[in-house]
């Protein structure tokens, strides 16, 4: 396959501009996922860590101010129940997010509560109270169980508490009761408005997860998620104590840029475990990435159109001055009197264009002189009539074209009579004059597409085309028109000299293997008609 230099710069130009474009596409696509992987991510992971520590500073605010409570007065000896029920209502009423409040007694019945919720009942085999005995605790979400008939819901959303629980001592440190609170969950929604409502503003699609140590239940999330399992790579990175952010593996919208924070308490609050992920879809993330890429291959694509094109303008434009040489080479072929154009646009052009002028000259001059030895060797050199080896020569195009159209050759074999007589008396330079007029008489009596041949001496072959049908007839008219003219006298240095001559005749037919035979008759009827009284012409069979 081969092309031309306008179709190879085009193409050029246009494959060098799209690996161009692959590679920048590649650099510049990887540079930049990865800057704005390290600013989201970061950005995602400052977000998570934030939460979580609101998380746990919320925790701990709470559970300190229960366990204040737990130390006041009221909670002593003898106990007023009133007093306590109005001390446990101001603090919901300042914190509406303690649900419910109470107060036990070491058997883990209530004796104060806020609005009188569960007012008496035993909940001694809750862990608000068996854990509260034995220390400050705090408890891991949980839907309600006594508390969810008890309590108002106006969005009819199951409810879900946070325990807070404290001993309470007398005096001299005996047990008194648990101190025991239900904070709603629903403070967390809270929070994470606080963090997610700015963050939308500058992020798109982000979401913020907090996951239960306890069974990786999801207990802040999207709606449709929260209650649900969740278990991948990052909760695990974030377990694990760090505070950074992860490529979530997988494709499309299953894949998120994830920043995670973990919760491991506040000052001298223990914190509950909790994994806080904050994460956004990675074709949202890296969706300026992607935009650069789609840019750069725009850019890159019409870039190769407009570089092919100039690719193929500047190729014509190199290629002109080749072209000239190229036509003009064709014209040389075909034997037109043409030149070389010497051309200087470019060096490297130039010196071909030299190059080229100089080849020609040279073969030129050398297919000038083989033409002229050629001919030397097939001519006669005194009279310029093809010789021997002329003759055959034209014989093999002559019987080809004969056996293709079915006509004859017919071979006329003569030589001069008295033609010694001239050289004896004149001598040898007026007999190569004589020779010469022969020559130039002959020509005369012949058609372009016949020849007269000198074989030596005086002896001259002329082959006519003639018909199939009468080639005798046609033959006879040839030689009586030569034996007219050769007798005609020549004047050569004031001398008038005069000749005839003798013809034989043979006719060649396309069913005929051999001219050479045809010629050897001829040669013999030559001899007949000089022994028969010259000046005349003799026929012989046909081969």
């Amino acid at each position: 396959m081969t092309f031309n230099l306008r179709t190879f710069f085009a193409s050029a130009f246009a494959v060098i501009i799209i690996l161009l474009t692959a590679l920048l596409i590649y650099v510049i696509g990887n540079q930049a996922t990865k800057s704005v992987e390290v600013s989201i991510g970061s950005s995602l992971a400052a977000e998570a860590y934030q939460m979580s520590e609101k998380l746990d500073h919320f925790m701990w605010s709470r559970s300190g101010e229960v366990e204040v409570l737990s130390k006041l007065n009221a909670f002593q000896k003898p106990l007023d129940t009133q007093e306590i029920s109005g001390l446990l209502n101001q603090l919901k009423s300042s914190l509406p997010v303690f649900t419910w409040v109470g107060y036990l007694d070491p058997k883990g019945t209530v004796l104060s509560a806020t609005d009188n919720i569960l007012l008496g009942k035993d909940i001694s085999q809750r862990p608000v109270f068996q854990e509260g005995r034995k220390g400050l605790f705090t408890g891991d979400v949980h839907d309600a169980v006594l508390l969810a008939k008890l309590l108002p819901n106006p969005s009819g959303e199951a409810l879900q508490f946070v325990d807070v629980s404290v001993p309470v001592y007398d005096k001299v440190g005996m047990l008194n009761g648990v101190l025991a609170a239900h904070l709603s969950w629903e403070w967390s929604r809270e929070v994470e408005k606080s963090i997610l409502d700015p963050l939308k503003e500058r992020m798109k699609d982000v979401e913020i997860f907090v996951v239960s140590q306890k069974d990786d239940t999801i207990l802040l999330g999207p709606s449709g998620l929260v209650g649900k399992k969740m278990a991948n790579e990052t909760l695990q990175k974030a377990r694990e104590g760090g505070n950074s952010w992860i490529v979530d593996s997988g494709s499309g919208k299953d894949a998120y840029l994830t920043g995670y924070a973990y919760g491991d308490g506040y000052l001298n609050y223990p914190g509950l475990g909790w994994s806080v992920l904050v994460r956004q879809p990675t074709d949202v993330a890296f969706a300026t990435v992607h935009q650069l890429e789609r840019f750069i291959i725009l850019s890159g694509l019409a870039a190769a159109v407009i570089f092919g094109i100039l690719g193929w303008l500047l190729a014509g434009w190199i290629a002109r001055p080749l072209n000239q040489i190229a036509k003009t080479a064709d014209l040389l072929s075909s034997g037109a009197n043409v030149e070389i154009p010497a051309l200087s646009r470019f060096k490297d052009v130039a010196i071909l264009s030299t190059s080229l002028r100089n080849l020609v000259s040279n073969l030129t001059k050398t297919e000038n002189k083989l033409s002229y030895m050629s001919d030397m060797a097939l001519h006669d050199v005194l009279t310029g009539l093809p010789n021997r080896a002329g003759l055959n020569e034209f014989l093999v195009h002559a019987v080809n074209k004969a056996k293709l159209n079915r006509t004859t050759l017919s071979f006329l074999y003569m030589d001069l009579d008295g033609f010694k007589k001239v050289n004896d008396t004149f001598g040898h330079a007026t007999g190569d004059v004589l020779l010469q007029q022969v020559a130039v008489r002959l020509r005369e009596c012949t058609r372009d597409n016949e020849i007269v041949a000198r074989l030596g001496g005086d002896e001259f072959v002329i082959i006519l085309n003639t018909s199939a049908s009468k080639p005798m007839q046609e033959s006879e008219v040839v030689a009586a028109r030569i034996i007219s003219k050769v007798n005609l006298p020549v004047v050569i240095g004031g001398d008038t000299i005069q000749v005839g001559c003798s013809v034989g005749a043979a006719v060649w037919t396309p069913d005929c293997l051999d001219t050479a035979e045809t010629l050897r008759l001829a040669d013999e009827a030559l001899y007949i008609s000089k022994r028969s009284g010259k000046n005349r012409i003799t026929f012989e069979a046909a081969c």
